[in-house]
């Protein structure tokens, strides 16, 4: 177990970083609220409808509700949406067609993402002739000039940036970052389609990256912007052009996003959306408290101590397999569901590596919720994220085994 003076006193030397952190939630909690009240959300938005959904006055007023949040033009939020790789190739299938181009601008994507842009003979982009190629990032940061060389070549139809840092060791891009890139990219002529994959940042700052150029953002509902309580889903936001080609995608040309039932209702969706800038800060306090006591501990950890997150995962380098999996065991063990399970690394589907992962969540696979996982091979870094409740990451800190 690790010392609670320690954590006490890592906890203490945060105390101006966490106000900073409630200074977000407030502003953003604000934000949720006007929007609320501004689509007068009632009782009746919450019941569910059967067969096509004609109609559905709840799945409407909850797009509207998520395009006004992220100050865009249109949104998609559904349940039928069954996770962040869906809704991020929903996307990508939306807009591009046969001999486009689309430029990744940070690097590689998501592993899951490889078989839908990359795969041979299963449906995926290169299947379709669509390609695909990216800039890496050059010491976390965009790589203008090699952007700009790649802009002129290519002719991009749709320039791709991925906020969260994946299996790599780098920071999350910040608002700043991005928006400086999109600056950038319509300067030098770019006019395409600027798409975001967002998941893991919702809520973490004031601002939106739709709120500042990007034209196509996507997530998942188990992660921010579902609160720890939409039981599953994504979203999508952006310019309405944009947004209606994956409605179109999701469903089929001929009726977009006018049908899509859910009977069971879409109470948790609201709710959670409401709480999401709360629960989003419950995970960043909890993210700077981890970085802050394994620091200590003389770990590697990202974001350093005292870094303002812009997204809800840490990264901590063990150093070996036995560290890594212990980690990764020690958040199963201190998880409120399947606490007893002794998690082991598995061939996970969409992953290249063996994964080890400990998600004893409410929502099966929620990382707003504590979890960690890891590929398991060198360094060895373990990525933790979410925590519904501070009180919950402090725990789990406290009774680690490292």
């Amino acid at each position: 177990m690790i010392d609670e003076k320690l954590i006490n006193e890592a906890e203490s030397e945060l105390a101006e970083d966490f106000k900073a952190l409630e200074e977000i939630a407030l502003f953003n909690q604000e934000k949720v609220l006007n929007a609320f009240k501004k689509n007068k959300i009632a009782l009746r938005h919450f019941v569910g409808t059967s067969g096509y959904g004609y109609g559905d006055d709840g799945r409407d007023t909850l797009n509207r509700l998520f395009a006004d949040i992220f100050k865009a033009e249109a949104a998609i939020c559904s349940p039928n949406i069954v996770s962040g790789t869906h809704a991020l190739s929903a996307c990508l299938y939306g807009v591009l067609r046969p001999n486009d181009m689309a430029l990744s601008i940070s690097g590689g994507v998501y592993d899951t993402l490889n078989d839908v842009i990359f795969g041979e003979n299963n449906g995926s982009l290169k299947d379709f002739g669509i390609k695909f190629d990216k800039v890496d990032l050059q010491n976390g940061d965009f790589d203008f000039p090699a952007i700009k060389r790649k802009l002129d070549e290519l002719k991009p139809k749709m320039v791709y940036i991925q906020r969260s840092r994946g299996y790599e060791w780098r920071g999350a891009l910040s608002i700043d970052r991005i928006e400086k890139a999109v600056k950038f990219l319509r300067d030098n002529g770019f006019n395409g389609c600027i798409m975001l994959d967002n998941c893991y940042g919702e809520f973490t700052e004031r601002k939106e990256a739709t709120e500042i150029g990007v034209n196509l953002a996507a997530g998942s509902l188990i992660k921010n912007a579902g609160g720890g309580i939409a039981p599953t889903g994504g979203y999508i936001v952006g310019d309405k052009k944009y947004v209606d080609m994956v409605a179109n995608r999701l469903t089929a040309p001929s009726i977009g996003g006018e049908v899509g039932s859910y009977l069971i209702g879409y109470q948790y969706f609201y709710q959670g959306l409401f709480i999401a800038p709360h629960t989003v800060l419950q995970a960043l306090k909890g993210a700077m408290l981890f970085s802050a006591v394994l620091h200590k501990l003389n770990f590697k950890v990202s974001p350093a101590p005292h870094e303002l997150p812009h997204d809800i995962i840490t990264m901590i380098e063990l150093g070996s397999r036995e560290k890594l999996i212990s980690f990764i065991q020690g958040i199963q063990e201190n998880s409120p569901i399947d606490s007893f399970v002794k998690v082991l690394p598995w061939e996970m589907p969409g992953y290249s590596d063996e994964v080890i992962m400990a998600a004893g969540c409410f929502v099966q696979g929620a990382s707003i919720e504590l979890s960690a996982d890891a590929p398991v091979k060198p360094p060895f870094i373990a990525y933790l994220q979410g925590g519904i409740t501070y009180e919950h990451c402090k725990l789990a800190l406290k009774n680690l085994k490292i």
